[in-house]
């Protein structure tokens, strides 16, 4: 199984779309939140930073470093990476859970786990972070980080104060999307990144996101059961701290759990591509990260990622044509400030239902663009997608079909005209897709990317997209608008934007506008029984 193979496979059409035969089973759908029935829950500070830091200042980069990290500290970066931010109840007893970072169908199926050292307040191990409770559970004790930093290549983990895992429970988004669902891990760990490296740069963590690390060895030390849940990405938070000690080997643990429903369905497909795209040895991550040696049809790695990233000529060739081309539309600079701090955009952050066709202005959309093609500190290069427009109502941008070079801060415009309804098919026939002011496409040289990376580049494509529309969520609601992630008919958008986008392959999509009052979440769409049987 390939990047390839597996995209091919799972790819949205109005044909595939009218044929699947897919039906919701709501007696089994999924509960949000994984209990481990066995161990003790442990409360973390409620009176959390409510992190008044201007949202667009912590988009722009990290705050100066911090001497330590505090519990409270780690708890707020839970919190609002991953936190129930409120909710709604319904007469009979329903309510409707606010997460703090969006989720493909709000089937929330991102795990958060930490590894910590020396904190105040917290004992070394390993921990699953529950946001149910707002509480963390112990699945290991002692200093785990030496075992996570040699899984990981990168010996900096075991020395920074704690490090967030991210997982995905297959069958908390399968139920719903089923195979193609793989797509879908990463866009939400992607959003959920978003979040996390905004508040932990906003509290002086110096976050730092590694996406290559040994699978078997980390999935081993959370005691995943792989058919069901495995690791996605790590994140490393807070200063440099004394090294934890090596340890030997760990041993197994398996941790009781209540059971997500009554039963579940299995998707082959997404076990083989992340088999495909897994890495078997320290060695191997090492030369994975380093791009060492060639990858698939012998293009050197080095080449192969300068075709899947691309951007440096374009941007140049755009910015010589700004002054003297009217297709290229020069954005305004994008805004310093929002007015609204980190927490409170966080705390009104939901994905909008019904988008009016009001307006936004060029500055708006600027900045949004702006904040989803900023890079971040990994153990990958940035720049992996590339970012694509519908514009519908944007103050000072004429309608029509766009790309957006990030180096020039500029449109280049595909063609113009009104592409409200054609926009809307784009987008698996939503309307949400023609409302919106703007549409954002994301979409990836992937098959140069795939020489460069492996099969493990289907993953960093659809992560830097999810982590590109997280951060456009957080630029429109800190600029008070909305946005909403959306679905696609894979080849059609290719085919609208072609032949500039010939080549590429569509990833992800954010719509961007001023939402309708009544434009709400559904309680169909995101209810959740005030009971549920561990049977």
């Amino acid at each position: 199984m390939t990047g390839r193979d597996y995209h091919d496979r799972t790819i949205h059409s109005p044909a595939s779309v009218r044929t699947s035969g897919h039906t919701l089973e709501w007696d089994i759908k999924p509960f949000p939140f994984k209990v481990y029935s066995d161990l003790a829950a442990i409360p973390l500070p409620r009176d959390l930073d409510p992190l008044a830091t201007d949202t667009l200042t912590a988009l722009a980069g990290a705050q100066a470093p911090t001497a330590r990290l505090t519990l409270e500290e780690l708890a707020a970066v839970l919190f609002y990476a991953a936190g129930v931010t409120r909710k709604k109840t319904y007469p009979g007893g329903g309510e409707i859970l606010f997460r703090a970072a969006a989720s493909t169908g709000a089937l929330y199926q991102t795990e958060v786990y930490v590894a910590v050292g020396e904190m105040a307040g917290l004992e070394p191990g390993l921990y699953h972070f529950c946001p149910g409770d707002f509480a963390l559970r112990r699945l290991r004790s002692g200093d785990v980080r030496w075992a996570m930093a040699t899984a990981a290549a990168d010996e900096s983990l075991a020395t920074r104060a704690a490090t967030v895992l991210l997982t995905a429970i297959y069958w908390r988004n399968t139920w719903k999307y089923q195979a193609r669902g793989y797509r879908h891990l990463f866009w939400d760990s992607g959003t959920m990144l978003a979040n996390a490296l905004a508040v932990a740069g906003a509290l002086g963590l110096a976050p730092r996101v590694l996406t290559g690390f040994v699978d078997t060895d980390v999935n081993r030390l959370l005691g995943l059961d792989t058919a069901r849940e495995a690791a996605l990405e790590l994140v490393a938070l807070g200063p440099e701290t004394a090294p934890a000690p090596p340890l030997g080997a760990l041993d197994a643990i398996d941790h009781a759990t209540l059971p997500l429903s009554s039963s579940e369905v299995d998707y082959p497909l997404l076990h083989e591509i992340h088999a495909a795209s897994s890495l078997d040895s320290p060695d191997a991550v090492r030369a994975w990260r380093l791009g060492a040696g060639s990858r698939g049809g012998g293009a050197p790695a080095a080449t192969a990622l300068a075709a899947a990233r691309g951007r440096d000529s374009e941007d140049a060739a755009v910015a010589r044509r700004i002054e003297q081309d009217t297709s290229v539309v020069a954005l305004p600079a994008p805004r310093a400030l929002s007015g609204r701090g980190l927490g409170e955009t966080i705390h009104r952050r939901g994905s909008t239902r019904q988008f009016s066709h009001a307006a936004i202005t060029a500055d708006e959309l600027g900045t949004a663009l702006w904040a989803a093609a900023r890079g971040f500190d990994a153990d990958v290069p940035a720049g992996l997608v590339d970012i694509y427009l519908v514009v519908n109502a944007v103050e000072g941008v004429p309608p029509g079909a766009y790309f957006y070079q990030p180096g020039a801060h500029a449109l280049e415009l595909l063609a113009a005209g009104d592409f409200r309804k054609r926009s809307s098919y784009l987008c698996l026939e939503q309307p949400l897709g023609g409302d919106a002011a703007a549409v954002i496409y994301f979409l990836a040289r992937l098959d140069p990317l795939l020489r460069a990376f492996g099969a493990r580049g289907y993953r960093l494509a659809n992560l830097e997209a999810g982590l590109a529309g997280g951060r456009a969520y957080l630029a429109a609601y800190a600029q008070r608008f909305g946005a909403s992630g959306l679905t696609f008919y894979d080849r059609l958008v290719v085919e609208f934007f072609s032949p500039h986008a010939a080549g590429k392959d569509a990833i992800f999509v954010t719509a961007l506008g001023r939402s309708v009052a009544e434009g709400r979440a559904t309680i169909e769409s995101n209810l959740i029984l005030p009971r549920r049987s561990s049977g």
